[in-house]
C-alpha cells in the first residue's frame, strides 16, 4: 500500500442474512483513503457503512475481497490493525455506573496505556473536550453531547494514526456538533491523524477533505466534496410564491416532472432541477418567483440518489389518518410547567400553547429538558408544579383518556426487537383497542403507507435505521391520534428518510393533527409554524422561524441561519448563568 494511504479495500463483499432474507451489506467496494485528512463515508440507511467500518476495524471476516489498514491486512492481522487504529462505534460502550475519570482509566487499562503516560494524556484530553470539571461526574449523567465527547476521548486514550468514527455527532445539538467538530480538526491538523468519518448531516460532508457516496453496498463516487458540488451549477434555485407557506409550497413542488428535489430552507423552498432549464410545472406555478441559488453538495448528492431508484418516487399522503376532534383551537396548554428530580429542575416555569393544525418545534441544547417536557404532556411522568391541558383534558386528573387522544413516538427506538414488523404493528392495534375490521384496516394501511410489507416477516430490531423510524412512527399513528409528540424522529435517519419523515409530518398538519416535535436538525425547524427555544429547562424564545432567525442578525452576517440563531441564543444563556 502506497506511503499516502492509510486504507485500502479491493472487491470487499459482505452480506447477512436477515429473518428469510439475504441482504448484501458491501458488494465488491474498491476505495483508498488519503492519510492526514478527513474522509466522509456518505450513504443512506443500509448502505453498508457501519459494516466498511468494522471490516476496517477487523470486526468482521469479508467473503470476498481484501482491506489494508495501515499496511496490514485487516483481515488476517486483525489484533495488529485493532492495537494500531482508533475505533468508535454508533453505540460507544460508556459505564454509565463510573465516573468520567474512572471511564477514561478503565480504557488505558485496555488499551495498555503505560501508567506513566496517563496524567499527561488525560490531561490533553480533558482540555480538549472540555470535560475536566466534570471528571468526577457519572457518565450516565452527562448530556448526549458530552457522552459523545468522552466516547471519543476513551477511543483517544491511546492516540491513534487512524481513528474510524461512525455517526460520532447523531443526536447532538449544534452546539455539541460544533465542539465535536472542534476537535476532529485539532486531530488531524497538531497530531497528524487520518479520520475516516461516516455521518447523516450533509452539512458536515462539506467539511471533509473527500467525501465517499456508498448506495446499496457500492461506491456510487469519491472526490471532493466541491468537485460533487459544482456539477449542480445551473440546476438549484430558490422559489417563493407570496401569501403561500413555504411547506405547503414544497409539498406542492416536490415530486412533479422534472423537480429532482424540493425542500425548505430559511425564507424559501431549495429546488433541484432534473436539467438547467426550471421544469415547466414550476415555472407554471401561480405567482411564483424563482432566482437561482448556488448548488451545494447535498443537492448533487440526492440527485445521484434518485438516479438510481426504480420506479415512481412514493409520496407520503397519510390518507386514512383522522383530522383532529378538537372543538377549541388551543389543543395544548402549558403554564408554569416544572419538574424536579432531586435537587435539579429539568424544566423550570414552562409557558406555551398549541393550536389545532399547528406543527410546533421545541429545540434545545442535550439536557435542556425537551424530552422531560415531553414525557409530561404524554401523561408518561408528572409533574412538579404547574398546570398542563392536552386536549382539552387537564394532565393531573385524566392522563389516561388524554394518552388515547395522542401518538407518542420516542427518541430512542422503544418498539420490541424480538418481534417482528407484522407482530409490532398488531401489538400496538391491539393495545389502542383497535378489533376486527378497524384493525385489519389500520394494519394494511401501516404496511401500504409506510412500505413495510417487504419487512412484514423481520424482526424489527434488524431493520435500517430508516425502517426502525417508519414503523415506530406507523404504530404511533395506529389509532389516528388527533396530536403526535415526535421525539428527534429523524435522528441519525438518512437525507431521503428525512424528507420522507417531513411529508408526512406536513401531511398530518395539512389534516387537522396537532404536531409538536424536537429536532437537532436546524433546517427541520424551518418546517415549524413556531418555535420553543430551550436551555437549562427555561424557554429562551418562542417566535415563528423568521423572527428567531432575525434575534442573530448582524452587519457581518445579514441572513443568519437558525444554526446561528440557536447556537448565540444558547451561549449568551450560558454567559448569563456562569455570571450570576
Amino acid at each position: 500500500m502506497p506511503d499516502h494511504l492509510v486504507l485500502e479495500a479491493e472487491g470487499l463483499s459482505k452480506s447477512f442474512q436477515a429473518g428469510s432474507r439475504r441482504v448484501t451489506a458491501l458488494d465488491a467496494v474498491s476505495l483508498a483513503i488519503r492519510a492526514g485528512v478527513v474522509t466522509g463515508l456518505i450513504g443512506p440507511d443500509g448502505a453498508g457503512k457501519t459494516t466498511f467500518m468494522r471490516l476496517a476495524a477487523g470486526l468482521l471476516v469479508p467473503e470476498a475481497g481484501k482491506i489494508t489498514v495501515l499496511g496490514l491486512d485487516a483481515t488476517k492481522e486483525s489484533l495488529a490493525v485493532q492495537a494500531a487504529l482508533g475505533y468508535m462505534p454508533q453505540r460507544f460502550g460508556l459505564y454509565e455506573d463510573l465516573t468520567v475519570q474512572e471511564n477514561l482509566d478503565l480504557y488505558a487499562d485496555l488499551q495498555g496505556v503505560n501508567a506513566a503516560a496517563r496524567p499527561e494524556r488525560y490531561a490533553e484530553l480533558m482540555h480538549m473536550t472540555g470535560l475536566a470539571p466534570f471528571s468526577r461526574r457519572l457518565a450516565g449523567r452527562l448530556s448526549g453531547g458530552m457522552k459523545q465527547k468522552l466516547g471519543l476521548a476513551c477511543t483517544l486514550v491511546r492516540a491513534p494514526r487512524l481513528l474510524l468514527l461512525d455517526e460520532p455527532t447523531v443526536g447532538v445539538d449544534p452546539v455539541s456538533r460544533r465542539e465535536l467538530w472542534a476537535i476532529i480538526d485539532r486531530l488531524v491538523k497538531s497530531e497528524g491523524m487520518s479520520v475516516l468519518l461516516s455521518t447523516a448531516y450533509l452539512d458536515e460532508a462539506e467539511r471533509c477533505a473527500e467525501v465517499v457516496l456508498l448506495h446499496e453496498g457500492r461506491v456510487l463516487d469519491q472526490g471532493p466534496p466541491d468537485a460533487m458540488s459544482a456539477r449542480m451549477a445551473g440546476r438549484t434555485w430558490a422559489v417563493t410564491a407570496p401569501g403561500i407557506r413555504n411547506r405547503d409550497l414544497q409539498a406542492a413542488l416536490d415530486g412533479q416532472p422534472g423537480v429532482v428535489d424540493a425542500l425548505v430552507q430559511g425564507e424559501h423552498v431549495r429546488l433541484v432541477s432534473a436539467a438547467s432549464d426550471l421544469p415547466d410545472s414550476v415555472s407554471a406555478y401561480p405567482g411564483i418567483v424563482v432566482r437561482e441559488a448556488a448548488p451545494r453538495f447535498e443537492d448533487g448528492f440526492i440527485d445521484l440518489l434518485r438516479q438510481r431508484q426504480e420506479g415512481p418516487r412514493h409520496m407520503a399522503s397519510m390518507q386514512g389518518q383522522a383530522e383532529g376532534t378538537a372543538t377549541d383551537g388551543i389543543v395544548i396548554q402549558v403554564q408554569g410547567l416544572r419538574r424536579r428530580f432531586g435537587d435539579f429542575w429539568a424544566v423550570d416555569g414552562v409557558d406555551f400553547q398549541i393550536r389545532r393544525g399547528e406543527i410546533f418545534g421545541l429545540l434545545g441544547a442535550n439536557g435542556a429538558g425537551k424530552t422531560t417536557t415531553f414525557r409530561m404532556l404524554c401523561g408518561l411522568l408528572p409533574p412538579s408544579a404547574g398546570q398542563l391541558q392536552v386536549a382539552g383534558l387537564d394532565l393531573r386528573h385524566a392522563a389516561s383518556a388524554a394518552r388515547a387522544r395522542i401518538g407518542y413516538m420516542s427518541q430512542k427506538f422503544s418498539l420490541y426487537g424480538n418481534l417482528s414488523v407484522a407482530q409490532n404493528l398488531d401489538f400496538f392495534a391491539r393495545a389502542y383497542g383497535l378489533s376486527g375490521r378497524t384493525r385489519q384496516d389500520r394494519l394494511d394501511w401501516a404496511a401500504s403507507e409506510f412500505e413495510l410489507g417487504p419487512y412484514a416477516d423481520q424482526l424489527s430490531a434488524e431493520l435500517p435505521l430508516g425502517y426502525k423510524q417508519r414503523l415506530a412512527m406507523a404504530c404511533a399513528l395506529m389509532h389516528r391520534p388527533e396530536i403526535i409528540f415526535l421525539d428527534e424522529p429523524t435522528s441519525g435517519v438518512d437525507p431521503l428518510a428525512r424528507r420522507e419523515f417531513w411529508q408526512r409530518i406536513n401531511g398530518l398538519a395539512r389534516q387537522g393533527v396537532t404536531v409538536l416535535v424536537t429536532t437537532h436538525f436546524m433546517e427541520e425547524a424551518e418546517y415549524c409554524d413556531r418555535l420553543a427555544i430551550m436551555a437549562a429547562g427555561r424557554i429562551l424564545a418562542l417566535a415563528e422561524p423568521a423572527a428567531i432567525k432575525a434575534l442573530a442578525r448582524t452587519p457581518a452576517n445579514p441572513e443568519p441561519s437558525m444554526e446561528d440563531a440557536f447556537i448565540q441564543l444558547v451561549e449568551v444563556s450560558d454567559l448569563a448563568r456562569a455570571a450570576a
